[in-house]
């Protein structure tokens, strides 16, 4: 699928963020902590994971475009900044 939203950078010890309504999760990498974060996005980017991380299961059952792996999206990327998530080109564009 695809998304487009404000991106929102997910500290792992900061979980009580203002999600902004629409937002794309981007963080290192995802725990069970992170579910309801996950529920309200409208897609997930993380640094870090592959096919079978736990963002790419958890994105999957939520129907949610996922891109797992990126290395330094966390570095790259700035809150409310506007970005697309393809995840079926395996893609994220400003």
């Amino acid at each position: 699928g695809k998304a487009r939203g404000p991106v929102c950078i997910v500290d792992p010890e900061h979980l009580d963020v203002a999600f902004p309504a629409g937002g794309i999760v981007v963080c290192k990498v995802t725990t069970p902590d992170y579910v309801p974060l996950m529920k309200q996005a409208s897609a997930i980017v993380t640094d870090q994971g592959g096919i079978l991380s736990h963002a790419a299961i958890v994105a999957r059952e939520l129907h949610k475009p996922c891109i797992v792996g990126t290395g330094d999206a966390t570095k790259k990327l700035h809150n409310g900044e506007m970005i697309t998530v393809d995840a079926d080109a395996g893609t994220v564009t400003r």
